[in-house]
C-alpha cells in the first residue's frame, strides 16, 4: 500500500530529532473501494505498530481494523466496500491465510477477543496475489515449498477450485470488471526476473498468452497493470520492456489487439486507469525522482499533473477526476496530497484510553496528540564513472566541513532503487554527524532494463564494483574520511555489506548488516520457494548445479578476510534471509575471535513496531560510534 505520510503537530523538545522522525504518526496512501469510493483502507503507525485502518469518508470516522503484536500491512477492500481482507501470518513469517472483517459495524476498535473469520478454506501458504470480484468471488494465489505456485477461485459460498499449478513462480495479476477473465503473471520458462502473462477464464481454460521472453536476443519481461474498470471492457494494461525500459501497452486478450501508447518519457513508466476508463494516470520515474502525468486515450494528449519535486510513492485517480498521491523528498516528510490542493488524510489520533479518535478528511483531533517529524537535509546527486557505466548516488551531508565519517547505506532488492524520498534512517545518521551515500548500483531499477539485468551469474560482486567506484569518488572529493567508512544495509543491502567486508576488507572501518544473506547455500535451501526461483535465475542454477557461482558470491566464503567490526541484526522468523544461515556466519566470526555483535529479534524480515526500529538503529549508531572513536 505504498509509503507513509507524516502528521503535523509537535513532540517533546527533549526527544532527539532522529527519534521523532520514527515516532511521528504516518499514513499510507488510502486504497478505496472501486464501487464505494468513500470507503478507504490505509496503513498507519499511530499506535506505535503499523496496522490497517478503515476510513469512512462520508462520516470522517477512522477505526483500527487490525491489532497484532508484530503489525499488519497487507490488506484489500472488496469492490463494494463491504469487506476488509487482510493477510494473517505468524510474527512476520509471511506464511498464513487471508482473513476478513466487515468494513462497518463498530465505531472504534474490534471488540476484544473477537477474531476475524478465515476468508477462504485454503491452507496456509505464502501469498501470491489476490483479486476480489464484484459477485463475492476471490482469486487467491499461493506459494508453498511442496506445491510451488497455485491459483484458486473461491466462490461466494466458500467452495474453491484450483485453476493453475506450476513449480515456478506465478501470481494473480488482476480480475476483469465482470469477473470472467483472470490475468496471471508466470515464469514457467524458468526466468523469475521476467514474467509472461496468461489470461484464463474462471474455470482455468486459457484465453490468450503474451510472452516477451521467447525468441529474442535479450530477456524481456511483462507485468500486469490492470483490466479496464468499465463494464464490458476487456482491455488489459500491460507493462513491457521492449524499448529498454518499462512502459505500457493496451492489450485485449479476446481479440489479440495491442494498442501502443505515445508516452515518450525518458524513464520507467507505470500507468493506472482513471475510473471511467477514458484516461491513464502515468507515474514516471527517472533518475531517483518521480512525477505524474495524465494520458487521454481519445486524443493521445499527455498532460503534466503538477506535483512538487521529489518522489511519488503511490497515486490514485478519484471518480471526480482529482488525483491523490503520497509525496515526499529527502528533506520533507511525506504527505498524502490531492490535486485539489488539500492534504487528504491525517493519521488517527490516540486518546488517553487508547480509543481511536474520529477524524474528518481535512480536520484534526486534539492538537496535543499530533506529532510532526522534523525535516532533514536535501540530497545532492553524484554521477560516477563505474566499470559498467555511470553510477548514480544520492548524498546527504551534515553541517560542518568534511571529510566526514560516512555511511554507505546500501538498498535492498536488488531490483529496487534509492530515491529522493524521506527516510528516517539516513536522516538519523546525518543528525549524528555522518555523511550518507546511497548507491543505485547495477541491478537497481529506474535506469533501464540493461542496468537492472546486469547482475546475473556474478551477483554481489558486480554491485560492489559500483559501490567501490562511488567510494573512491567520495574520498577523492573530500566528502568522506577514508579511515571512517561504514558499509551498511538491510536485506540485499545487508548481504552486500557482509560480502563487501570480506572482498574489500581494507576499505571499510565498520559493517552493519540487517537481515542479510550470509551463507548463500544454506540460505537457498531454507528460504521461501519464490526466492529459490529468483536465486536460480540470478545464479543460473541451484547450488548443486553451479556451486562455483554460489561460492564466489557467498559472504561465508570470505568471512576469514573480514577485518572490520561487524554488527548483525536478524529476525528469527525471517523466511527471506533465514536465521540458520546467519548463525553459520556468526559461528565463523566467533571461531576467529573477530569483533562482532548480533541482535536477534522476534519478527520476520524487518519489524513493523516503531520502538523496535528505533532500538535497532540506536544499536547500530552506538556500535559504529564506539568502534570509529578508536580510530581518532
Amino acid at each position: 500500500m505504498g509509503g507513509m505520510a507524516e502528521s503535523t503537530g509537535s513532540m517533546p523538545e527533549s526527544m532527539p530529532d532522529w527519534e521523532k522522525r520514527f515516532r511521528a504518526p504516518r499514513v499510507g496512501l488510502p486504497d478505496w473501494a472501486e464501487d464505494a469510493p468513500d470507503r478507504s483502507l490505509f496503513v498507519s503507525n499511530a499506535t506505535g505498530t503499523y496496522e490497517l485502518y478503515a476510513w469512512d469518508r462520508t462520516t470522517g470516522v477512522q477505526r483500527q481494523a487490525t491489532d497484532r503484536p508484530n503489525g499488519t500491512t497487507g490488506g484489500v477492500l472488496s469492490p463494494d466496500g463491504e469487506w476488509i481482507w487482510w493477510f494473517s501470518d505468524t510474527d512476520g513469517d509471511e506464511f498464513g491465510i487471508w482473513r476478513r472483517q466487515p468494513f462497518s459495524g463498530w465505531d472504534s476498535r474490534r471488540p476484544e477477543g473477537e477474531e476475524d473469520e478465515p476468508a477462504t478454506p485454503l491452507a496456509p501458504s505464502y501469498p501470491a496475489g489476490l483479486a476480489l470480484g464484484r459477485d463475492g468471488t476471490a482469486v487467491v494465489g499461493r506459494s508453498t515449498d511442496e506445491d510451488g505456485s497455485t491459483l484458486h477461485v473461491v466462490e461466494p459460498d466458500g467452495a474453491s477450485r484450483e485453476i493453475y499449478r506450476h513449480r515456478e513462480s506465478a501470481g494473480v495479476g488482476d480480475l476483469s470488471y465482470d469477473g470472467e477473465l483472470i490475468a496471471i503473471e508466470h515464469t514457467e520458462h524458468g526466468d523469475a526476473m521476467h514474467s509472461a502473462i496468461r489470461v484464463v477464464r474462471r474455470d482455468g481454460t486459457t484465453v490468450a498468452e503474451l510472452d516477451d521472453t521467447k525468441g529474442g536476443a535479450v530477456e524481456l519481461g511483462l507485468s500486469v497493470m490492470g483490466f479496464a474498470p468499465v463494464a464490458g471492457d476487456t482491455r488489459l494494461l500491460v507493462g513491457h520492456q521492449r524499448r529498454g525500459r518499462w512502459e505500457p501497452v493496451i492489450w485485449d486478450p479476446l481479440t489479440g489487439e495491442e494498442t501502443a501508447l505515445a508516452i515518450e518519457l525518458p524513464g520507467d513508466v507505470g500507468v493506472d486507469w482513471y475510473p471511467d476508463g477514458s484516461a491513464l494516470l502515468v507515474e514516471h520515474g527517472y533518475q531517483a525522482r518521480s512525477e505524474l502525468w495524465r494520458y487521454d486515450l481519445g486524443s493521445g494528449e499527455l498532460t503534466a499533473v503538477e506535483t512538487p519535486a521529489g518522489t511519488i510513492s503511490g497515486a490514485s485517480a478519484r471518480p471526480d477526476g482529482t488525483v491523490e498521491y503520497l509525496w515526499s523528498s529527502a528533506a520533507h516528510p511525506p504527505q498524502v496530497r490531492s490535486t485539489s490542493g488539500r492534504i487528504v488524510l491525517e493519521p488517527p489520533a490516540e486518546g488517553a484510553a487508547g480509543a481511536v479518535v474520529a477524524e474528518s478528511g481535512t480536520g484534526r483531533a486534539d492538537a496535543a496528540f499530533w506529532l510532526r517529524a522534523p525535516e532533514s537535509v536535501p540530497v545532492t546527486d553524484a554521477w560516477v564513472e563505474g566499470p559498467g557505466g555511470r553510477v548514480h548516488a544520492l548524498v546527504q551531508r551534515p553541517e560542518g566541513e568534511g571529510p566526514f565519517p560516512t555511511v554507505f547505506d546500501i538498498h535492498g532488492g536488488p531490483t529496487w532503487h534509492d530515491s529522493d524520498a524521506f527516510a528516517a534512517g539516513p536522516a538519523a545518521w546525518v543528525d549524528h554527524g555522518f555523511a550518507v551515500v546511497r548507491v543505485n548500483y547495477r541491478g537497481s531499477t529506474g535506469y533501464g532494463r540493461e542496468w537492472t539485468d546486469a547482475l546475473k551469474h556474478r551477483i554481489g560482486l558486480i554491485e560492489l564494483e559500483d559501490i567501490a567506484a562511488v567510494r573512491e569518488w567520495a574520498v577523492a572529493s573530500g566528502l568522506a574520511d577514508p579511515r571512517r567508512l561504514v558499509l551498511a544495509g538491510g536485506s540485499w543491502g545487508g548481504y552486500l555489506t557482509l560480502l563487501g567486508l570480506g572482498t574489500q576488507p581494507e576499505a571499510w572501518a565498520v559493517g552493519l548488516a540487517a537481515v542479510p544473506v550470509a551463507d548463500y547455500v544454506t540460505a537457498y535451501h531454507d528460504e521461501m520457494e519464490a526466492l529459490k526461483a529468483l536465486d536460480r535465475t540470478l545464479f543460473g542454477g541451484t547450488p548443486e548445479e553451479v556451486p562455483e557461482r554460489f561460492e564466489a558470491s557467498s559472504p561465508l566464503t570470505y568471512v576469514d578476510q573480514v577485518r572490520a567490526p561487524v554488527y548483525i541484526s536478524a529476525g528469527v522468523n525471517d523466511p527471506r534471509c533465514p536465521i540458520r544461515q546467519i548463525e553459520n556466519y556468526v559461528t565463523r566470526l566467533e571461531r576467529r575471535g573477530a569483533p562482532h555483535e548480533v541482535y536477534r529479534y522476534d519478527a520476520g524480515h524487518g519489524s513493523l513496531v516503531v520502538e523496535e526500529r528505533i532500538k535497532q538503529l540506536r544499536l547500530e549508531i552506538e556500535f559504529a560510534q564506539r568502534h570509529l572513536s578508536r580510530l581518532s
